[in-house]
């Protein structure tokens, strides 16, 4: 369940939620961090390739960022060490609720295959993957994901459900987490402080 698919009601007097105009993914790396619970994986068991993979989803964060899009990135790496393909988070500006960063890449590394299955291939993303994500990627049969930081409000590889877990699944992928997770978290730790700041200067031009 995503933090849009509640069902219950607030009680007489209470305020409405709030509805994001961002994705829901995550809304403060904060508490990413405190409700991660110990379970990312240390930093050191990744080697220099796959950090500098993690870094270049770190670059395509950055371009989601500048476009006041959630930082989120995604690379697709294939058996050699080749990013097949590369993307970020573009909800708002494609008008497209699924266009999440691991989407993006998925879809334009199956279009350069030409095959919607990705047999061999790795998907390092600088946030944990919703469960559109997560299924989206299971069915390409990716052979591994890996992510950086924890999402506890949406993340299904542990942070809120765990989906990559469930052995019923016809189809196993590999999960690490926890790479350069402090430089992402901070990210989107920077990203929602600055739209916080945003909001209250808007709300208040006497501060303007």
């Amino acid at each position: 369940m995503c933090g849009f698919c509640s069902d219950k009601k607030p009680r007489e007097g209470q305020a409405q939620p709030e509805h994001r105009r961002q994705d829901d993914r995550i809304d403060s790396a904060e508490d990413a961090q405190a409700e991660s619970g110990g379970a990312l994986m240390a930093d050191h068991v990744f080697t220099e390739e796959e950090r500098g993979w993690m870094r270049q989803a770190m670059a395509q964060a950055r371009q989601a960022y500048a476009l006041g899009e959630v930082p989120v990135g995604a690379v697709i790496v294939d058996a050699q060490g080749n990013v097949v393909s590369a993307g970020y988070n573009r909800t708002i500006i494609d008008h497209d609720p699924t266009a999440h960063a691991e989407i993006v890449a998925l879809r334009e590394a199956a279009r350069l295959m030409g095959n919607y299955r990705l047999p061999g291939l790795r998907l390092f993303v600088t946030l944990e993957p919703c469960a559109m994500c997560l299924g989206a990627m299971l069915h390409a049969r990716l052979r591994e994901i890996v992510f950086a930081a924890p999402d506890p409000k949406t993340g299904s590889c542990g942070g809120l459900i765990d989906l990559s877990s469930n052995t019923r699944l016809n189809h196993q992928t590999g999960i690490r987490s926890g790479l350069l997770a402090d430089e992402c978290s901070e990210m989107l730790r920077r990203f929602f402080r600055e739209r916080r700041q945003q909001a209250k200067g808007a709300a208040d031009p006497a501060e303007r």
